[in-house]
């Protein structure tokens, strides 16, 4: 089989003759030729010459064309903050600012960054990259509407679940028409990454996602096209519910076991893909600590349905002979690896005293706030919930993006992110805590040190 020809039959949950290799190479491309990611997302140019250059050194596959949760929420009206590093971050809600539904309109072919995308999508089919699977990522209709209302959304799907399904179905029209400018320009495959489901039960995903979701993907099959279901963070809760949703496969991180979304997947007929550690492994590891990780995946993965990648978008920064040494074991050029090194052996930490009766602390543990949407959201939150109590709160983000983040994580004990600490224990995991309820769990930290 040729590169595109194993991911489709992957995706078809075919047995494949080697497991299809598909890094998520988003902002990273820009790394490798020498660019910083806002740069790189606004030009076509550079857009294609990243993906080309990807295609150079670490022969995947299958490719997004670009991995930027934002687009759409952009080109909506959503005000953005760039990074040199990361992809964009979202930074107002139009719906939090006095704009209605009725000011909202599906975005074209023209708006926002959509022409950018749609032109590198078309030039790039016709190089290299026709040869792989491309894959047109759309922001999943749950994200895009936390982008679009903030986390009111949260309560408002108790207070005045009506609003939110309105909402829903105009994201969901919204992602219909991104997946169809994407599929018109070439794309071979329309993922929906829609991380911020982590962060609802599975009645709530039933009820706001659900429905949404399957006629986005029964809209990318009518143009025969498969379609693949991204989600980041702690969702194994709503594992199943994803496998309802019409898609052909579901991709996953290192938050949820590879092994039991297999199992799932196996039980509907779906393909699944992941989950090689994004920062212990690929940013901070060795080629042999992505050799293993690797290995790990394949030997879990089997060869019926299985799409080797990392867990999410790989950070700006992953050193090259990392992927690199992926890619060779994949196209079998590799026949042993030295053993694992420990990327934290030279760092060193301090956490906060938390027996100081004058504070109390809240360690707050992401992958990185200004790229990842839930750990974005959670962080928010805190920062709210902590300004209303005042001084005697003190917050302090660790970011695993960091190798001092990774051994913070280690020494807090989280397993999970983002997750929140408080006072040295683990109080919410990869959940987003309504405000009267992180308050509450604040006001009585403080009350255990006479600060009440």
């Amino acid at each position: 089989m040729k590169a595109k020809e194993l991911v489709l039959a992957a995706l078809r949950n075919e047995e494949t003759e080697r497991t299809p290799w598909v890094p998520f190479v988003g902002c990273h491309a820009g790394k490798l030729i020498g660019t910083t990611a806002d740069r790189f997302l606004q030009s076509a140019d550079l857009i294609v010459q990243g993906v080309e250059a990807a295609i150079t050194r670490y022969r995947p596959d299958g490719l997004p064309v670009v991995f930027d949760l934002q687009i759409e929420a952009e080109a909506m009206g959503c005000r953005l903050i760039w990074s040199q590093d990361n992809p964009p971050a979202v930074v107002s809600h139009p719906l939090e600012e006095g704009k209605t539904l009725a000011d909202l309109k599906v975005p074209g072919d023209g708006d926002g960054r959509f022409p950018i995308v749609l032109e590198a999508l078309r030039r790039l089919k016709q190089g290299p990259a026709r040869d792989i699977a491309l894959y047109g990522l759309i922001t999943g209709p749950f994200t895009l509407a936390l982008h679009l209302m903030g986390t009111e959304i949260f309560y408002q799907m108790i207070d005045e679940p009506e609003q939110v399904h309105a909402l829903m179905e105009l994201t969901t029209q919204v992602n219909i028409q991104a997946a169809r400018l994407y599929m018109e320009a070439g794309a071979d495959i329309v993922a929906v990454v829609d991380p911020m489901t982590s962060q609802i039960s599975p009645q709530n995903f039933a009820d706001f996602v659900t429905p949404y979701a399957r006629r986005v993907f029964d809209a990318v099959h009518e143009q025969g096209k498969p379609g693949t279901f991204f989600v980041c963070g702690n969702a194994k809760n709503n594992i199943e519910e994803m496998c309802r949703c019409h898609a052909d496969g579901l991709s996953i991180d290192e938050n949820i076991p590879l092994d039991y979304v297999r199992d799932t997947c196996q039980r509907f007929g779906l393909s699944f893909g992941g989950n090689i550690r994004l920062t212990v492994t690929m940013l901070f590891g060795t080629a042999a600590d992505n050799v293993n990780d690797a290995m790990n995946c394949m030997a879990i993965g089997g060869t019926r349905g299985f799409i080797l990648s990392p867990g999410c978008d790989m950070p700006f920064d992953v050193p090259p002979e990392n992927v690199e040494a992926i890619t060779a074991l994949v196209h079998g050029e590799i026949g042993c690896f030295m053993a694992a090194s420990d990327p934290l052996a030279d760092v060193t930490l301090d956490l906060p005293d938390y027996t100081d009766r004058s504070h109390v602390y809240v360690d707050v543990v992401t992958l990185d706030s200004s790229s990842c949407a839930p750990c974005q959201y959670m962080m928010e939150a805190v920062a709210h919930a902590a300004r209303s109590l005042g001084s005697p709160i003190v917050c302090q983000e660790y970011k695993i993006k960091s190798r001092e983040g990774i051994l913070a994580m280690k020494k807090l004990g989280v397993e999970n992110i983002p997750t929140i600490v408080i006072d040295g224990q683990v109080s919410f995991i990869s959940v987003i805590p309504d405000e009267a309820t992180f308050i509450q769990a604040l006001r009585k930290a403080m009350a255990k040190k006479g600060l009440a």
